[in-house]
C-alpha cells in the first residue's frame, strides 16, 4: 500500500463496533472488568486506551514498526525520556551536536543525574561517530535532518557503524516524517517523533510518538510508557490521527514552498548561508537525495550581519515569530535565544549555531505571499 493511502487507511482507521470512519474519542479513565483479575482488552487508560491505540497502530504502520507495540506520549520529550529509560547508570550515548535544545537539556540536566553519560558528535561526519565510541557506549542518537542546521546523517552507514559496535541507533524523524524518510528501513532500531510538529500539522496538539521494529525493545519501551505514565490523552490522540490523514498533501506543499524560500535566500545579497537539504549546494544533498523522498519544509539561514537577525524576524508579517514548527502556518525563530537557548553558547557555536541563525518553518500558504514577506523584511532592514 502506498504511504499516501496508508496515511488515511492504515493502522486502525475506523471503529470496528459501529463502522464510524473516525475512531471515537474514548474519554474514559477505567473499564468494567469481567471478574476479579479478569479485565477485558483495556483496564486503565494509562495502560491502554482505544483512541490512543489506534494512533499507535498507525505510526507503527507508517514507520514499519512492530504492530501492537508503538507508543504515544504526552510530548516528544516524554517519548525520548521513556526511550532512554532503557539504559543504565554508567552507559554512554553519542548525541548529535545540533539536536533540539530540549533534547540536550534533558540529557545535560536530567539524564546525567541518573548516571547516563554522553558525548556530542557531528553525526553527519561518520569518522566522528567511530572515534567517539567508548567501551560503555550503548546508543547513537541523531536527528536527520537536524534541528536547526539541517545536517544530514547517512542513516544506512551510521546504523552500520552502530551495529558493528552493538549500539542501538535512535533517530528523531520529526523533520522528515515517515512520508519523506523511513529510518527503520535504513537500519535504525528506534524512531521517535515530536508529533506536535508535522504529524499533527495544525499547531493544536502536543504529542510524542515512538516505534521500533524490534519486539524485545518494543516490550521494554511499552513497560516504561506505562511505568512512567506520560501518555497521550484520547482527545489529543484523535487530533493526531486526524492530522496525519492529510500529511501527504501538506508535506508536498511544505516542500514546494520551502524550496522557493531557500532559492530566494540563496540568491539574496544580504544572506551569508542557507541550510536546506533540497539545495544542490547543501553539503550532504546527495545523501539526502538517496535516503529521503523529499526535503520537508524547514529552512535555516544566516545574514551577513548577525545583529540584523532580530530586526529582520521582527519585520516579518506572515512568518509568525514563535517556537515550534510543522504547522500549516509559517513560523520564524532565532534558535540561540528561543528553541536552543538551553544549550550553552560555546556548545552552540561549536556546532555551528550562530547567534544570528534564523530558522523558518515554511507553511503551506501561497508561495509568492511568503516570498513577498521576506522581501519586504529585507527592504525594512536596508532602510533601518
Amino acid at each position: 500500500m502506498h504511504i499516501q493511502t496508508k496515511l488515511i487507511q492504515g493502522g486502525i482507521s475506523e471503529d470496528p463496533t459501529t463502522g464510524a470512519v473516525s475512531v471515537p474519542i474514548y474519554q474514559t479513565s477505567t473499564y468494567r472488568q469481567n471478574a476479579v483479575g479478569q479485565p477485558k482488552e483495556y483496564e486503565y487508560s494509562r495502560s491502554g486506551n482505544p483512541t490512543r491505540f489506534a494512533l499507535e497502530e498507525l505510526i507503527a504502520d507508517l514507520e514499519g514498526g512492530v504492530r501492537g507495540f508503538a507508543f504515544a506520549f504526552a510530548s516528544g520529550l516524554a517519548g525520548i525520556h521513556a526511550v532512554f529509560s532503557l539504559f543504565q547508570s554508567g552507559d554512554h550515548i553519542l548525541l548529535g551536536d545540533d539536536v533540539y535544545g530540549g533534547t540536550f537539556r534533558l540529557f545535560d540536566n536530567v539524564l546525567t543525574k541518573n548516571g547516563l553519560e554522553y558525548t556530542i558528535v557531528d553525526t553527519s561526519n561518520l569518522a566522528q561517530i567511530e572515534e567517539a565510541i567508548q567501551d560503555n557506549t550503548k546508543a547513537l542518537y541523531l536527528e536527520t535532518p537536524s534541528n536547526p542546521l539541517l545536517k544530514i546523517t547517512d542513516l544506512k552507514a551510521g546504523a552500520a557503524i552502530a551495529k558493528n559496535h552493538d549500539l542501538l541507533t535512535i533517530v528523531d524523524n520529526t523533520f522528515a516524517t515517515p512520508y519523506f524518510q523511513k529510518p527503520l528501513e535504513l537500519g535504525a532500531d528506534i524512531v521517535l517523533h515530536s508529533g506536535t510538529k508535522y504529524l499533527g500539522g495544525h499547531s493544536d496538539v502536543v504529542a510524542g510518538l515512538v516505534t521500533t521494529n524490534n519486539q524485545e525493545l518494543a516490550e521494554q519501551i511499552g513497560y516504561y510508557q506505562n511505568a512512567i505514565g506520560s501518555v497521550l490523552g484520547p482527545q489529543d490522540s484523535w487530533l493526531m490521527q486526524r492530522g496525519i490523514k492529510t500529511l501527504s498533501v501538506r508535506m508536498e506543499e511544505h516542500q514546494k514552498n520551502a524550496y522557493a524560500v531557500a532559492e530566494l535566500l540563496a540568491n539574496h545579497p544580504e544572506v551569508e548561508a542557507v541550510y536546506y537539504p533540497g539545495l544542490t549546494t547543501h553539503n550532504n544533498h546527495e545523501i539526502a537525495k538517496q535516503q529521503m523522498s523529499g526535503y520537508s519544509g524547514m529552512v535555516s539561514f544566516t545574514l551577513k550581519n548577525d545583529a540584523d537577525a532580530i530586526p529582520f524576524v521582527e519585520a516579518l508579517q506572515l512568518f509568525i515569530l514563535a517556537e515550534s514548527l510543522g504547522g500549516v502556518e509559517s513560523l520564524v525563530e532565532i534558535p540561540s535565544v528561543m528553541t536552543h537557548a538551553s544549550v550553552p553558547k560555546e556548545k552552540r557555536e561549536k556546532a555551528g549555531i550562530k547567534d544570528g541563525l534564523i530558522r523558518l518553518s515554511v507553511g503551506i500558504e501561497y508561495a509568492q505571499d511568503l516570498l513577498d514577506d521576506l522581501n519586504q523584511a529585507f527592504t525594512q532592514l536596508k532602510n533601518h
